[in-house]
This record gives structure tokens, C-alpha cells and sequence, in this order.
């Protein structure tokens, strides 16, 4: 039966040496110093909330673990640096699944350049995954408090895929664009560089757009309008959720940018040279709250994002 430090070697076997001054064996991690400040962010996707070892393969499930992270370092406007990771593992879990998370997440590191530099192991119940990833700052960091009057309200992408993913997973699909959406969320990092030239604020997409347009509205103390009309959605999306399951989806992990309006056309032509695609979804004015309003100006029903201590349980 492999023991603590077999699980060790094995998952630190997919990574190549972290160029830090001390990297995974140590007590701590040892860094150097950086050019600029840094971000740093934490979070955890864990079986049956935000996976089923049924319906994600171990490479998805690395994946998932790193990018949901890397989503936060992007919606900054910083360049990922290093990361920690902490497995919590059922006793059984097999050595080759280990091997596929360790694939899974290594590949999107590469894709990145951020380093492993150390972490933890122990035994659970379910499968859990933490990662702790830093982001270097070359410019003013971007934050959900600076929206202002006037900015214009941008979406990377396309929202609601992930929820349909999760829905088709639900039913037995498991070939569709969604559920690849919902497996594999692409952090929109190379965006998140280029939009910290140009925007006043951002987050990321992780509760859908609904809720999380609340965060950005009450951390600037602002009022956003966003028409219905505008919102990005995929065909299918489209024709088996509509706008509301775009709003409400999670798990998108788009980029929500406020972007003052002189700089408005020179960031969507920015956009366009490096191939990003963003959608200019509303914008913001003086006041609180948000609405939503259809094309004939007139406010729609708001629906709700996910929460993990509000929704009914299960993976979101």
C-alpha cells in the first residue's frame, strides 16, 4: 500500500523543478524577490460540489483546481508567479488518479509559467483540492472598487456555458462544448494583462454575472444598468437555458471589466489585435443597486448567482 511520501513523489514527478531558491521538500517554500507587488489568492474545488468523480476525469479535476485559481490572479491584471497545493485524498484513491490530477494541473502550469513550490497532503473522506497562487503586479492592481460613473461594463467570452455543462452532465451528456466548459474553464489571464492598460475595475465570473455584478456595484458604491439584449451567450445557450441561465450560471470564470469611457474604443481595438473577445454588456452611473432592462429600456427580473450557503446542495 503506498505511503504519505509515495503519493508525494509521484504527484511532484509531473512538475518540473520550481526555480525558486527552495521549492517542494522543504518546511517552507523560500522566494525570491519580486519585481513588482504581488496577489496572491486561495481556493478549493471539492468532490460533489464543484466535481463528481463520475463525471471528471483526474486530469480534469487538476485542471479545474489551478484555473478556477488562476481566474483570480487574471481579474487582477497580474501574471501568474507560484502556487501551493494541498490534496486532501480518501484513503483508496489510486496512485494512477493522482497521476492524472498532477497531469491535468501541470499542463495548465506550463501553459502559464507559475511554479509549484509546495503544499501538503493528507487523507479525507472526498477528494478536495487547495491551491494558494501568487500573481506579479507590473501595474496598479485591478479591484472590484474602482468603478466609476460612466465606465462602460465589458464581458469576456460567453457566459452560461458552464451551467449548461453542468446540466448536460446531469442527463448523461458528456461530448459537449458546455461540459468541456464546465471540466476545463480557460482563465482569461493574457486579458486580464492587457485590460489592466485600460480598466477601472474587475472580477471574475465565478457566480454568475448577477451576483457578481453586485459585488462590483457595492464595492464601488455605483449603480450598473446591463441590457439583456447584449448579453454573450453561445447558440445553445441560447436555445436551452435563455438570458436568465446566463445571468445566474456559475462557474463561467469570464472576466467582468469597467472601462472608462474615453478608453472604451482603444480597449476593444486592444482587444481585437490580440484576439480576446469581449462584449460591451452595460454601463455604469451614479447611485446603487443594478438592473437589468430588456430593448425597450424596461427593467427585467433579476435572478440570482450561486451560493454555497444559499443554493440547494450539490455540485454547482
Amino acid at each position: 500500500m503506498p505511503g504519505e511520501f509515495d503519493f508525494i513523489r509521484r504527484f511532484l514527478s509531473h512538475f518540473p523543478k520550481a526555480r525558486v531558491p527552495v521549492g517542494p521538500g522543504d518546511d517552507c517554500a523560500v522566494l525570491a524577490p519580486s519585481r513588482g507587488p504581488l496577489c496572491v489568492t486561495t481556493d478549493c474545488v471539492v468532490e460533489d460540489v464543484h466535481f463528481t468523480r463520475a463525471s471528471f476525469s483526474p486530469e480534469d479535476i487538476g485542471h479545474k483546481a489551478l484555473a478556477v485559481n488562476l481566474s483570480d490572479v487574471a481579474s487582477m491584471g497580474a501574471t501568474p508567479r507560484w502556487f501551493l497545493c494541498s490534496l486532501a485524498l480518501p484513503k483508496d484513491f489510486p496512485l494512477a488518479h493522482l497521476s492524472g490530477l498532477a497531469r491535468g494541473m501541470a499542463a495548465l502550469a506550463r501553459e502559464h509559467r507559475i511554479d509549484l513550490v509546495g503544499g501538503n497532503f493528507t487523507s479525507a473522506r472526498e477528494l478536495s483540492v487547495t491551491i494558494t497562487a501568487t500573481g506579479e503586479l507590473s501595474h496598479p492592481p485591478l479591484t472590484r472598487s474602482g468603478a466609476r460613473p460612466g465606465d462602460g461594463l465589458y464581458v469576456s467570452g460567453t457566459l452560461g456555458d458552464a451551467r449548461l455543462g453542468l446540466a448536460h452532465l446531469r442527463a448523461g451528456l458528456t461530448r459537449s462544448a458546455a461540459v468541456r466548459r464546465q471540466r476545463r474553464p480557460q482563465p482569461r489571464v493574457a486579458l486580464g494583462q492587457l485590460a489592466a492598460r485600460f480598466a477601472s475595475a474587475a472580477l471574475d465570473v465565478s457566480d454568475g454575472l448577477a451576483q457578481d455584478l453586485g459585488h462590483l456595484c457595492t464595492a464601488s458604491q455605483v449603480r450598473a444598468t446591463v441590457e439583456l439584449a447584449r448579453l454573450p451567450m453561445s447558440a445553445v445557450v441560447r436555445r436551452e437555458l435563455g438570458p436568465e441561465g446566463a445571468l445566474a450560471g456559475g462557474e463561467d470564470y469570464e472576466l467582468l471589466l469597467a472601462v472608462p469611457s474615453r478608453r472604451g474604443r482603444a480597449f476593444e481595438q486592444a482587444c481585437v489585435r490580440a484576439g480576446h473577445v469581449v462584449t460591451r454588456v452595460g454601463e455604469v452611473s451614479r447611485g446603487a443597486g443594478w438592473v437589468i432592462v430588456d430593448e425597450d429600456g424596461r427593467a427585467v427580473r433579476r435572478p440570482g448567482g450561486f451560493d454555497h450557503f444559499g443554493s440547494a446542495s450539490g455540485v454547482d
